[in-house]
């Protein structure tokens, strides 16, 4: 086990690029040892020697949400170089539909959506808790949407009426799921000091949206990095972007 008991240990998945790339980069300027978790080993590679390059403590882990055996062998590394993990950012996640409506999605494009957005992110929490429970005050980011939140999708004069991107019926239900995992999570959690918490990046420029969205990588990683450095006594079981909350 390396002998580093004073610098805070995070893990970012799907983060060679984009929102997960900037979250690693501003974690490690925070002064924490970040795992940058990639499926692709040569991309997550050279992202984190781009990142190292600068003097970041960035770390490659091959990492894929969708493979048990990626993500049982990250957790060993972890065990067996630092022993314990004070964050993790569940960042990874797809969208397969394009202007497909929805009475048109098909059954197997909700189970490959599901299969990273949701079941990914119950594959590598559920296998990085014990690591997280050896923290003094371990933090969980699941980044979520606003196209996830009921409350919105169901006001007919809401932010999202007549957006496009509101008839996304895999990927939205996707991030409603993983909203309902956050509350489940922060409520069994919370008497340990572990806190879980939902972020909204907003619509943020990337490869998830063909570089379609308004906002830039820098924006939106800002509530990532908010809620994965909350203090000891900071909030659980919230849904909130870098303006303030959002409605279930």
């Amino acid at each position: 086990m390396s002998n580093n008991a004073s610098r805070q240990i995070a893990l970012v998945t799907g983060a060679n690029k984009g929102m997960g790339r900037e979250t690693v980069r501003r974690l490690a300027a925070a002064g924490m040892t970040v795992l940058l978790g990639a499926r692709d080993p040569e991309r997550g590679r050279t992202a984190a020697a781009e990142l190292a390059a600068d003097g970041a403590d960035v770390r490659f882990v091959h990492l894929d949400v969708t493979d048990a055996a990626t993500v049982e062998a990250a957790a060993r590394l972890i065990e067996q170089e630092f022993g314990r993990l004070d964050v993790l950012v569940n960042n990874a996640g797809i969208s397969v539909e394009n202007q497909v409506p929805v009475t048109g999605i098909t059954a197997e494009a909700m189970r490959i959506t599901y299969e990273t957005n949701v079941f990914g992110v119950v594959t590598v929490t559920n296998t990085l808790l014990p690591l997280l429970r050896r923290a003094e005050h371990a933090r969980i980011v699941n980044v979520s949407s606003l196209l996830g939140s009921l409350t919105t999708a169901a006001d007919p004069n809401g932010p999202l009426a007549g957006w496009p991107a509101a008839a996304l019926l895999a990927y939205n239900s996707s991030k409603s799921a993983l909203n309902a995992l956050t509350i489940m999570w922060a409520n069994a959690l919370r008497a340990e000091g572990i806190t879980v918490n939902a972020a909204d990046p907003g619509y943020v420029a990337t490869d998830l949206n063909q570089h379609a969205g308004t906002g830039t990588v820098e924006e939106g990683a800002q509530i990532m990095v908010t809620l994965a450095t909350l203090p000891a006594d900071g909030p659980t079981g919230t849904f909130r972007s870098a303006v303030g909350p959002h409605p279930w």
